[in-house]
């Protein structure tokens, strides 16, 4: 095929703005109780509706049409579970839990509006169901019927902080996760069984007994055993979060997973899961990541043995994974650089997967899409950073000498780029720009030791590692180093901002989403999940005041020189909009090039369809005329 020369970052492409914001999420997956029922949530322009796909092969068919179905505990997550033929969920802004028949007839509220639920999990017998719940900042593990008859009651408090309540199979036993501040979820934590006590209305639950995790060790996601006997768990105390499974009569822990391979992640979000405990009792299912790259294995619970689950190997990142309560069934929602994420359900023991929902209509073609390179290299005082390297793709174009450059910075700043399906990395390789995920220091799915580097550091292995990311690939001879970029959103954000005031020169424009410019601000106004998160990565205040402005770029944005785009929410509550005004006033009285765009309706993050319509040609338009034209 013959192949037109163009300019790199003008090239046509077959993504445009509107195709992107037209795309759906898929933010969960379940199976009903009769092991054939899926049920998963799509986010459609900020309304969650839960779909249906029965096992007779109908057409799926949306739920719950009367309600926005999201959960608002932190950053959200845990929004449904299913269970004998009804859906639990909780409805948008009223925090209420409620229930509905997968047939027929409306919702009906389990609990009265006041607080936040999130993380439903019904008992065996459908008796009861238990749910994280928060009121005016204190967290508890609550329980109500399923009938919605009694007042909730509680099950667990005292600690700042709960997810992923587990019943076991009996309904005998509740398992837990809990931590306090400062630390994070991913800092350290702790795993917790009660005992429950069935003789009333409404379950008690025993004095809580802690099994494992620390304030030096990370516990994810229990799971019981299908005989109850045994609590599975992931555990980053060997220094890599790796699959144990504890005997709950002796406490002996056998480890299912070896070093090298991480099973775990950063709990952002309430329920999140990254295996399953498949129906016949005998098998796990994980997505396995190394190197940013996912891998689906199957895990033998008796011998530990590993084998790659052969019908997803095309699967590159998995976002859930779930299992259907008989037999070696599981579905995952899934996806590659190449491959937009798809629910799709896999019968292990026969060999099938079947795609159940696609979140775009997939008319993509693979050849003219980026495919990525797991990178690393050195950064300073000689240390290892790593990322991910998307060369510009298209199979109509070609562009003489070197392209520009776009390094993107996940948020977090506790996070990992991931080689899934990324729009925004597509939307500009496909235009014939490269892309770098920066996986800075600090980062996770590399080991806690990395991780932890960022402990003190926030603000300066980030910037180092972005900054000495885009050298390695110039002095490679693989972008072009007077048409650079540094982009990234929230604690990416952050450190775009760190770049281009404290190093002005290195990068030739920047793109700040929703940026912390104002870390006294993020200590002191953001939300309860992270208002201590500053304390592990800058330091405890007052003692670290004269560090928290240093490291705070809207105190000194009246340095930046070099064009940039600041996009904001306007109800964003994890960063205010205060914080990008700032930033603005500063560029403003410098008369720094730059554009300011702030979303209404909008928070952490884009949902809306017409914003994200607008982001994207604003940004187009933005690096158009600042670094292409240069």
């Amino acid at each position: 095929m013959n192949s037109t020369t163009l300019q790199f970052g003008r090239w046509p492409s077959p993504l445009s703005a509107t195709r992107v914001a037209a795309g759906r999420r898929l933010d969960g997956v379940a199976f009903d109780s009769d092991g054939e029922t899926l049920v998963w949530l799509e986010g459609r322009s900020g309304q969650g509706v839960l779909v249906v796909a029965d096992p007779s092969g109908d057409a799926p068919r949306d739920l719950t049409t009367q309600h926005n179905v999201r959960a608002e505990v932190g950053y959200g997550g845990g929004d449904f579970t299913v269970h004998a033929g009804v859906a639990y969920y909780v409805v948008h802004k009223t925090g209420r839990l409620f229930r509905q028949s997968l047939q027929s007839g409306p919702p009906t509220p389990l609990t009265p509006a006041f607080g936040a639920a999130s993380s439903p999990c019904v008992s065996g017998d459908g008796q009861f169901v238990t749910y994280v719940h928060t009121d005016e900042d204190v967290d508890r593990i609550a329980v109500t019927d399923t009938a919605g008859t009694h007042w909730p009651a509680i099950l667990a408090s005292g600690h700042d902080f709960y997810m992923q309540p587990r019943i076991s199979p009996d309904g005998s036993r509740l398992a837990f996760i809990a931590w306090n501040h400062p630390n994070m979820p991913w800092d350290g934590t702790r795993l917790f069984v009660s005992e429950l006590d069935r003789s009333g209305a409404l379950p008690a639950a025993s004095v809580p007994r802690e099994i494992a995790g620390g304030d030096e060790t990370a516990i994810f996601q229990p799971e019981f055993t299908i005989d109850g006997r045994s609590l599975l768990y992931v555990s980053d105390e060997s220094g890599w979060g790796r699959l144990a499974c504890q005997d709950l009569e002796t406490g002996s822990t056998r480890w299912l997973s070896e070093d090298g391979t991480e099973l775990g992640t950063p709990a952002w979000a309430q329920d999140m899961r990254t295996y399953a405990v498949c129906g016949d009792g005998k098998t796990v299912v994980a997505a396995a990541s190394r190197k940013g790259f996912h891998s689906v294995v199957r895990i033998d619970l008796e011998s530990g043995r590993h084998e790659v689950v052969d019908t997803l190997t095309s699967t590159t990142d998995v976002s859930r994974i779930v299992s259907a309560p008989v037999g070696q069934r599981i579905a995952i929602i899934g996806s590659s650089a190449v491959q937009t994420p798809r629910v799709t359900d896999c019968c292990l023991d026969q060999g099938t997967a079947r795609i159940v929902a696609r979140s775009t209509g997939e008319t993509l073609a693979i050849g003219s899409l980026s495919s990525p390179e797991a990178l690393s290299w050195e950064s300073a005082d000689g240390e290892t950073a790593h990322g991910l390297f998307y060369p510009p793709a298209s199979e109509q174009f070609t562009g003489t000498g070197l392209p520009p450059v776009i390094a993107m910075i996940h948020g977090g700043p506790t996070s990992q780029s991931r080689a899934g399906w990324k729009a925004d990395v597509q939307y500009f390789a496909t235009r014939g720009w490269a892309v770098l995920q920066v996986n800075y220091r600090g980062s996770t799915g590399y080991g806690r030791e990395y991780m932890l580097k960022l402990r003190g550091n926030w603000g300066v292995c980030d910037v180092e590692d972005s900054i000495s990311g885009v050298q390695y690939l110039a002095q490679h001879g693989r972008i072009d180093p007077d048409r650079t970029v540094i982009m990234g959103g929230s604690a990416g954000g952050f450190t775009v901002l760190q770049v281009m005031v404290h190093h002005p020169e290195e990068f030739t424009a920047g793109v700040n989403l929703y940026g912390v410019a104002n870390q006294f601000h993020l200590a002191s106004d953001t939300h309860k999940f992270e208002s201590r998160y500053t304390d592990t990565m800058i330091g405890p205040l007052p003692e670290t005041a004269a560090l928290y402005h240093l490291r705070s770029p809207g105190f000194h944005a009246e340095k930046i020189r070099r064009p940039i785009a600041v996009f904001q929410g306007d109800i964003d509550r994890v960063v205010p909009r205060q914080q990008s005004d700032d930033v603005v006033a500063a560029l403003q009285k410098t008369g720094t090039p730059h554009i300011y765009h702030v979303y209404q309706d909008e928070g952490h993050g884009w949902r809306r369809q017409e914003t994200i319509e607008h982001f994207y040609t604003a940004v187009e338009e933005f690096l158009s005329q600042h670094v292409l034209m240069t």
